[in-house]
């Protein structure tokens, strides 16, 4: 097979392999070169008139378009303006299958289970990110073999922050602390800065065995007074055991970065099954990326458990599509370069394959940034598509594993364990240190069942304590959603 329809109603299919004039593709001779992951028209579609691929329209026609011809940016343009009205129309979600599957987690006296056993040192402010740093290079070589790692987790805000900035640097950091994958926490301040050390220090709740903070300038050596905090903070999770636990403690992060025509059509739907799985177990799967379902929105919504829920969705989408709007930008400012020469045309296509990641499942709560799931089933998280931002919020809301696929690639790494899935195997090949599984493998003929039954797997394991590719390369980044004014 060379070529892909997605749905009957498509106007074109997807080559999967690259495609030359002359070229016999679903009863069409192909007129162009077409590169794999791009389109080609399968029937003739009139300019003006809508683009249907995955059954849903991705764009209008720029210009008359024939059978066989390479449909991309000069001929396929975007259809989305400004605000748009919906309508609370419920769909049939079918029941999602139990697995009953287990991992080796870690469990929290809070009830939460994490994926790792980590010190976790988070900085209230960028003037101190070399120094958190420091401690965890040293502690991490000191300490080795007694917990799962010793991570700097920094940024470079904390201070000449007003307003809703600071407010959202204070809550990222707190819910990163009580996160169930770090077994102990300090948190370096500085002393001068806005994010001040003593609020966020009283608005955490978690065991003070586990929790250590010094500010620098009334340190007479930072460093070391880092090392003994860290030592004392081993001392008390080194004790720490991973034991049997449900899928229904699990919490996935869903996120695709770098995505190319592929990923509509191997990785993303492929990890919605790994979603409707961790869901149909009573798990959390929590979708973000809230630009990048622009143009597929409708799906979520009609798959929102109430009307309560249908709304939220509505405002997130909105306060987003307001958020560019008022910025002056167009709504449509995506696909990235990468996504266009992957194949991607308009910001609909992007967006109909990037919320296949969420399966099939019941939306059942909308997250603001910095809000923690407490909802079995789907989340709905509002962040930016940034991979290290949205990536963050992701571990803020609690997932403590991500799921990101690309079709680009990137060695980037965040504070949940990260397995990055490529939607080509060109990409799984070439960047080996880079990808933890190839869903190439669907186009190439693997039933997609079986695919997934491999990639749970190997969620399974890595959620048991097995490293993935960026764990290996000492890839742990946060990066926080900067929207207010600077000082």
């Amino acid at each position: 097979m060379t070529a892909l329809r997605i749905d009957p109603r498509d106007d074109v299919a997807t080559a999967l392999t690259a495609l030359a004039p002359g070229d016999q593709v679903l009863g069409v001779t192909v007129r162009d070169e077409i590169p794999a992951g791009h389109k080609v028209a399968l029937q003739p579609v009139a300019k003006g008139a809508p683009v249907l691929k995955y059954g849903w329209p991705i764009g209008r026609a720029s210009a008359d378009i024939a059978p066989g011809q390479h449909v991309h940016s000069h001929n396929l343009v975007t259809a989305l303006v400004g605000l748009e009205d919906y309508a609370y129309a419920p769909q049939p979600v079918e029941p999602l299958q139990a697995g009953g599957r287990t991992f080796q987690g870690y469990r929290r006296a809070d009830g939460k289970v994490g994926t790792r056993n980590e010190i976790w040192i988070l900085s209230t402010v960028g003037c101190v990110a070399r120094t958190a740093q420091k401690i965890a290079a040293e502690a991490d070589r000191r300490f080795k073999g007694r917990v799962d790692g010793v991570i700097a987790l920094t940024h470079p805000l904390g201070c000449s922050e007003l307003g809703d900035d600071l407010a959202s640097t204070r809550t990222i950091t707190q819910a990163l602390a009580s996160h169930p994958n770090a077994g102990g926490v300090l948190i370096v301040g500085l002393g001068c800065e806005t994010n001040q050390l003593g609020p966020l220090l009283e608005s955490l709740d978690m065991p003070s065995e586990r929790l250590r903070a010094f500010s620098a300038q009334l340190s007479e050596d930072e460093i070391e007074e880092g090392l003994a905090a860290v030592e004392a903070l081993v001392q008390v999770a080194e004790d720490d055991r991973r034991e049997p636990c449900p899928v229904s403690d699990l919490v996935v992060g869903l996120k695709c970065g770098g995505s190319d025509g592929f990923s509509g059509l191997t990785a993303n739907p492929l990890v919605g099954r790994i979603a409707d799985s961790v869901a149909g177990d009573g798990g959390v799967a929590i979708l973000t990326e809230i630009p990048e379902i622009f143009g597929a929105e409708r799906l979520l919504m009609g798959r929102a458990r109430d009307a309560a829920t249908f709304q939220g969705i509505v405002d997130v989408v909105d306060d987003f599509r307001r958020y560019f709007i008022a910025h002056g930008e167009p709504i449509s400012e995506n696909p990235s370069p990468g996504n266009i020469a992957g194949g991607i045309t308009t910001l609909e296509e992007k967006s109909l394959g990037a919320v296949q990641k969420a399966g099939r499942g019941t939306v059942t709560e909308v997250l603001r940034y910095g809000e923690h799931t407490a909802t079995p089933g789907v989340s709905l998280l509002e962040a930016p598509g940034n991979d290290a931002v949205s990536s963050t919020a992701l571990t803020a809301a609690g997932a403590t594993l991500i799921l990101f696929t690309t079709g680009r690639g990137t060695p980037l790494g965040f504070p949940a364990p990260t397995l990055k899935i490529a939607t080509n195997s060109s990409l799984a090949q070439r960047k080996p240190r880079w990808i933890d599984f190839d869903a190439g493998r669907i186009a190439a003929g693997q039933p997609i069942d079986d695919a997934a039954e491999a990639l749970m797997d190997l969620v399974i394991a890595t959620a048991s304590g097995q490293a993935t590719r960026a764990e290996e390369n000492g890839e742990h980044e946060i990066a926080l959603w900067k929207r207010g004014v600077t000082l």
